[in-house]
């Protein structure tokens, strides 16, 4: 790693019983060169924390923090070296040649911030065409979520005051912030994110879901409301 942090990017992942998960997810980082990986626990209770230190016991940072994702992102805001943060939720795997990537999407004039197109990991009927809107939404509309990868400069997460400690929305709200200071590029490449939730409750249950809770949050009804409905299903 080299000592110049303006080359470094901190890949954040906040964990909370993702056992199943976290070594896929770090594996995808790879070769990637200039990168260092910051895992921030949530309170789990199996064994994601064992897992992490005993198979990436020197390359990965593992640091605890308050339960909830904005918070636990923050947290690893705050130790990170790097000048270009990426938050990566624990089950999704990150393209080959992602620190490249990353850095060429933030070299693009206007660009504040930028997050990858989203392949869903699974064959299920439909699956397909969620991919296909949800990389629609965020190239035209330039609204991804978090399960795509947000990446910004780390000056930018700053000015924007970082995550709001909301129990859920937290990434469409820092969304919504990024786009009053420029454009979000959506990378070429995409990330693979779990279908585990598509495949407990089926792609238009889920989808549904999905869609009630963002008209829900544009409305102004509370995120805690949301998270508390959210959950039942």
């Amino acid at each position: 790693m080299t000592s110049e942090s303006s080359l470094i990017i901190s890949i954040i992942i906040p964990v909370l019983n993702e056992a199943d998960h976290i070594l896929p997810t770090l594996a995808s980082i790879g070769e990637a060169k200039d990168v260092e990986a910051i895992v921030v626990d949530g309170g789990s209770v199996d064994a994601t924390v064992n897992l992490v230190e005993k198979f990436y016991p020197t390359s990965v940072k593992v640091i605890s923090a308050a339960t909830g994702r904005g918070s636990q992102m923050n947290a690893g805001a705050a130790v990170a070296k790097g000048a270009i943060l990426l938050f990566l939720h624990a089950d999704t795997r990150l393209p080959v040649g992602f620190d490249t990537i990353v850095r060429d999407c933030l070299r693009k004039h206007h660009v504040v911030a930028g997050a990858f197109r989203l392949q869903i990991d699974g064959d299920l009927a439909g699956i397909r065409l969620v991919e296909m809107g949800v990389n629609w939404r965020s190239r035209l509309l330039g609204l991804p979520y978090g399960d795509q990868g947000i990446f910004m400069p780390a000056t930018v997460f700053h000015d924007i005051g970082g995550f709001p400690n909301l129990p859920i929305m937290e990434d469409v709200a820092s969304i919504r912030r990024l786009q009053r200071l420029g454009t979000i590029a959506i990378a070429p490449a995409a990330v693979i994110t779990s279908g585990r939730r598509w495949q407990k409750l089926g792609i238009l249950k889920t989808t549904w879901i999905n869609q009630l809770a963002i008209v829900a949050y544009f409305l102004g009804v509370s995120p805690d409301r949301i998270r508390s409905w959210y959950q039942s299903k």
